[in-house]
């Protein structure tokens, strides 16, 4: 172990390198590479944004903005999440973006990143639960238990909304063994889930597999039930990749919980390549499948979300409602470790006094280890923003082009910092092809983040360009800029007294 991280004999390498960035370990580090894996596998879930968002692509360029389109789009999403593993090797620290953006470009611009980066993850916890409601409980669920779902309204849909994302948020704050546990199991599921669907629909195929679908570009934008207005075909494949945009992402997870993982430095880069990597082959086939199985494409396309319980009809009944009730539950734990994610985020800037209420936010749960007030206070926020009466639109999209902004601002600012403030890397690096693919991942992050707010998703620019204002406005005009200290700037023997002060009587193993 390299004794710079060992500040003593009882201290491992992994809270070591958390005491030399200033912090104490106060969360409780029980995960392992694959349960860091799983939670970003399970945020990501293609099982819900895959199906969900699936004619947002379908009903732009038909097969093509399918066959042709995730592939490109999940190029771009690799891409950036080598890119953002590289630096998450070297800071491996609760609220990643945060302390990435703010080490590598100024406490300004990690201020930026972290509130652009939480407005991203509140948005994902509302569209991911907002599409557990709508398909999977409201068109697939309820009626198995005799619930006609044109007899559920807004307050219904409300209230399922606010029990699902509470029920994900008391189990987040009974701790990180209960919740990794869960992310774990849906992890697997995933890959089952999938390759049994995927299976099962090409057996009971109604139509003859016609591979040529798949690079068949039918520009139904402008259609009756497009989710899009008219476009041209070039213009229509580039809208169709919010599918992509908004399945493939949510993998900065494995960086919010560094401090819940051992061997943070190399398990983390793992966890997030590996999620998207996974993701983009696994979510291939499986939307690739719904294009082949369809009897007719463009009555698929003016089905909306409908066209998923279309292409199960086929399916054996027993099967079927198999494969109906795992995705509604692998999709409530797609929820379920997005709040976990948020929490951390939100719990690692208050720790430095980033958000109002900082002092309440920051705080963890003796018993647990969990930050509790954030975890509540995600959930609660997430509710909120799920009130809005044309949610999943602009929820989804919204997501896709805050997040994926989020995650460009760190890596362009690690790309200027490279070999002037930033000299000393984490296990994982990209060597003489880390400022090449910072520039890829550059560009695919503002390209992605571009589709997010095509016509009709333009209310996420008004959004965007709103936030950034009010933002600017807080920090020059309130004297945030004086107030905020950002991460912790301090000598080695004063960081080790800090983490002292917090650390005594915190039990690792609970």
């Amino acid at each position: 172990m390299d004794p710079k991280l060992q500040l003593d004999p009882h201290t491992d390498a992994d809270v070591g390198l958390l005491h030399k960035m200033g912090y104490a370990q106060e969360l409780s580090r029980r995960m392992n590479g694959f349960s860091n894996f799983a939670i970003s596998f399970s945020v990501i879930c293609i099982l819900s944004g895959g199906i969900t968002a699936f004619q947002l692509a379908f009903s732009a360029a038909g097969g093509a903005s399918v066959g042709l389109g995730w592939p490109l789009g999940a190029m771009f999403a690799l891409i950036v999440a080598i890119s953002m593993s590289q630096i998450a090797s070297s800071f491996p620290t609760a609220g990643g973006l945060y302390h990435w953006g703010s080490i590598l470009g100024g406490k300004r611009w990690g201020w930026l990143c972290a509130w652009i980066n939480l407005i991203g993850l509140i948005f994902v916890i509302a569209a991911i639960n907002f599409g557990t409601y709508d398909p999977f409980f409201k068109t697939i669920i309820a009626p198995m238990f005799g619930v006609d779902p044109g007899t559920l309204n807004w307050w219904h849909q409300t209230a399922f909304l606010s029990l699902l994302t509470l029920s994900q948020a008391f189990l987040n704050a009974r701790g990180i063994r209960i919740a990794s546990k869960i992310t774990d199991l849906s992890g697997y599921l995933i890959f089952v889930v999938t390759i049994v669907l995927v299976a099962s629909l090409l057996i009971y195929s109604p139509v003859p597999i016609d591979l040529h679908r798949l690079t068949t570009f039918t520009n139904f934008t402008g259609s009756e039930g497009s989710a899009w207005p008219h476009q041209a075909t070039p213009f229509a494949f580039m809208s169709g990749l919010l599918l992509v945009t908004y399945t493939i992402t949510g993998f900065d997870a494995s960086a919010h919980t560094s401090e819940e993982t051992h061997d943070a430095a190399r398990n983390v880069p793992r966890g997030i390549i590996g999620s998207v990597f996974w993701s983009a082959v696994f979510g291939y086939l499986m939307v690739c499948a719904f294009v082949l199985v369809m009897p007719d494409l463009t009555a698929a396309m003016k089905q909306g979300t409908g066209f998923f319980q279309a292409i199960l009809a086929p399916i054996p009944k027993t099967l079927r409602v198999v494969l109906e009730l795992l995705m509604f539950f692998i999709n409530y734990v797609c929820g379920l470790a997005a709040i976990m994610s948020t929490s951390r985020m939100v719990y690692a800037f208050a720790r430095d006094g980033g958000l109002p209420g900082s002092r309440l936010l920051r705080k963890v749960n003796p018993a647990h280890k969990t930050p509790g007030p954030a975890i509540w206070t995600c959930a609660m926020l997430a509710i909120l923003v799920t009130l809005y009466g044309d949610a999943f639109s602009v929820l989804s999209a919204g997501s896709a082009v805050f997040l994926y902004i989020s995650y460009a601002m760190p890596v362009g600012s690690g790309m200027l910092a490279e070999g002037r403030t930033w000299t000393e890397k984490g296990p994982f690096q990209l060597g003489v092809w880390s400022k090449p693919c910072a520039l890829l991942a550059l560009i695919g992050a503002l390209v992605l983040a571009y589709v997010g707010i095509q016509p009709p998703n333009e209310k996420v620019l008004y959004v965007l360009v709103g936030f950034l204002v009010a933002l600017l406005i807080i920090w020059y005009g309130f004297g945030v800029r004086n107030s905020f200290k950002g991460p912790p700037v301090l000598d080695t023997n004063e960081k080790s007294r800090r983490t002292r002060e917090i650390e005594p009587g915190i039990d690792q193993s609970a």
